[in-house]
C-alpha cells in the first residue's frame, strides 16, 4: 500500500484524466472547426458527445470494479483512454474526430468512479474525508492548466499537440498505475459478475429516494462552474474580450477557491461536524452565485471584478462536496463502486445539460450566466435539504427494524 501522498497523487491524476479531456482543447475550438469546415454548434457537440459517453460509461465503471477489482479496471480504462487519445489527435475529420472524442468519454470517467470506492474501502469518517478533500486539492490544478496550455499548445503548435500531450499523461498514469496502485477490494468482497443482481442492485439505487437527492445535489452543486466550462470560449473571448492565451483568468479564480475550499475541510474534518461544514459550503455557493448576478446588474462584466463570485462559489462548493461524498457513498457501503458510478453519471449529465442546452441560452450574456449559476446553487441546496429529511425520517424505521 503506497503512503498515503503517494495515493492522493495517484487518484488526484486519474480524476484530472477528465477535465483535462475537456477544458485543454477548449481554447481550440475556433482552429478546429476551421480546419474541418464545421460550425460552432457542430464542435459544440465534440463536447457533448464527450460528456454523453462519460455519463453513460460511469454507470458500469464502478459496478465493473465492484465484480473484478479496483486496480484492473482502472488500466484498462486508462488504455482505452490512450486509444481514443492517439485517435483524436490524427483523426482525418470532422467524424471521426467525433467517434474518438466518445471513445475518450467513455472511458475517462473511470479512474474518479473508482478511485471514489477504492477511498471507501479503505477509509471511514473523517479520515475519508480529509482524503477526498485532499484529492480535491490536486485535482483542481486541472481546470487551472488545463485551458492555459491548451491555448499554448494551439497557437504555437496546432491543436492536434493537444491530444498528443493527452496521450503522454495517459501513458504516464498507466505506468504508474501498473507500479503502485493498490487492489482495496479482496476477492471474497466481490459482488458476483450475474446480470440479474447487477440490475437489482441498480434498481435498489435509482429507487432510493434519499440518495437520488443527494447525488442530484452533488452534479447541482459542480453545474454552477460547469456552465462557465461550457461557455468559457464565448465568456472569455466574446463577454471579457480577452484573447485565446487568456482562459487563467476563468478557471484560476475557480481553481483558488476549490483549493482553499478543500484545505479548509481537509484541516476541519475531525474538528467541524461534517453537516455543519457543509451548511456553511452551500451558504458560501449562494453568496457567490448572488453576488455574480448583483455585480452584471450595475456593471460590464470585466476582469477583475467578474470571475470574484467564480471564486466564492468555488470555495463554498468545495467546502461543501468532501463532505457530500462521503455520506453519499455511505447509502450503500457494501456496492460502493455502483454508487460511485451512479453519482457521477448523474454528475455528468448535470453537465451535458448545461453544456448542450443550458449554456447556448446564456453564454451570450455575463448576467443571465451569473442567474444560472443561482439556479445551480438553489437546486444544489434543495436537494441536499431534501436527502437529509428523508434520511432523518427513515432513520428510526431501520433502527425499529433492528
Amino acid at each position: 500500500m503506497p503512503n498515503i501522498r503517494t495515493l492522493t497523487l495517484m487518484l488526484a491524476g486519474l480524476a484530472m484524466l477528465g477535465p483535462f479531456a475537456i477544458d485543454t482543447y477548449l481554447p481550440a475550438f475556433d482552429r478546429i472547426a476551421g480546419e474541418f469546415g464545421v460550425e460552432d454548434v457542430l464542435m459544440q457537440h465534440t463536447l457533448s458527445i464527450y460528456l454523453l459517453s462519460f455519463a453513460f460509461m460511469s454507470l458500469f465503471w464502478g459496478t465493473l470494479s465492484d465484480s473484478f477489482g479496483r486496480r484492473p479496471v482502472i488500466i484498462a480504462s486508462l488504455i482505452l483512454f490512450g486509444v481514443g487519445s492517439v485517435g483524436s489527435a490524427i483523426a482525418p475529420s470532422y467524424g471521426w474526430l467525433l467517434f474518438f472524442r466518445a471513445l475518450q468519454g467513455c472511458s475517462a470517467g473511470a479512474g474518479r468512479v473508482v478511485g471514489q470506492a477504492l477511498v471507501r474501502d479503505r477509509y471511514h469518517g473523517p479520515e475519508a474525508q480529509r482524503l477526498f478533500a485532499n484529492i480535491s486539492m490536486v485535482f483542481s490544478l486541472a481546470p487551472a492548466i488545463a485551458p492555459i496550455i491548451g491555448g499554448y499548445l494551439s497557437t504555437h503548435v496546432g491543436w492536434r499537440s493537444i491530444f498528443v500531450m493527452l496521450s503522454l499523461f495517459t501513458v504516464t498514469l498507466i505506468a504508474a498505475s501498473w507500479r503502485s496502485l493498490p487492489e482495496t477490494l479482496p476477492a471474497k468482497a466481490r459482488q458476483p459478475m450475474k446480470l440479474g443482481a447487477i440490475l437489482r442492485n441498480y434498481l435498489r439505487a435509482v429507487r432510493n429516494v434519499q440518495f437520488l437527492f443527494a447525488i442530484m445535489a452533488v452534479g447541482f452543486a459542480f453545474s454552477g462552474f460547469g456552465l462557465y466550462i461550457a461557455s468559457a470560449a464565448k465568456f472569455v473571448m466574446g463577454i471579457l474580450k480577452l484573447p485565446e492565451t487568456a482562459f487563467g483568468w476563468l478557471f484560476l479564480p475557480f481553481i483558488g477557491g476549490m483549493v482553499s475550499g478543500s484545505m479548509i475541510s481537509s484541516r476541519s474534518a475531525s474538528r467541524v461536524d461534517p453537516a455543519r461544514l457543509i451548511r456553511i459550503g452551500l451558504s458560501i455557493m449562494a453568496t457567490g452565485a448572488l453576488f455574480n448576478v448583483g455585480y452584471n446588474l450595475f456593471f460590464v462584466a470585466a476582469v477583475p471584478w467578474a470571475v470574484v463570485p467564480i471564486f466564492i462559489y468555488g470555495l463554498g462548493m468545495s467546502m461543501a462536496l468532501p463532505g457530500m461524498t462521503v455520506v453519499t457513498l455511505n447509502t450503500f457501503p457494501s456496492m460502493r463502486g455502483l454508487a460511485s458510478s451512479v453519482q457521477s453519471t448523474m454528475q455528468m449529465l448535470i453537465f451535458a445539460f448545461v453544456s448542450g442546452v443550458v449554456a447556448p441560452l446564456l453564454f451570450d450574456s455575463a448576467l443571465l450566466l451569473g442567474m444560472g449559476t443561482v439556479g445551480s446553487a438553489a437546486l444544489c441546496a434543495g436537494c441536499w435539504v431534501a436527502s437529509r429529511r428523508l434520511a432523518a425520517r427513515a432513520a428510526p424505521e431501520a433502527a425499529a427494524r433492528e
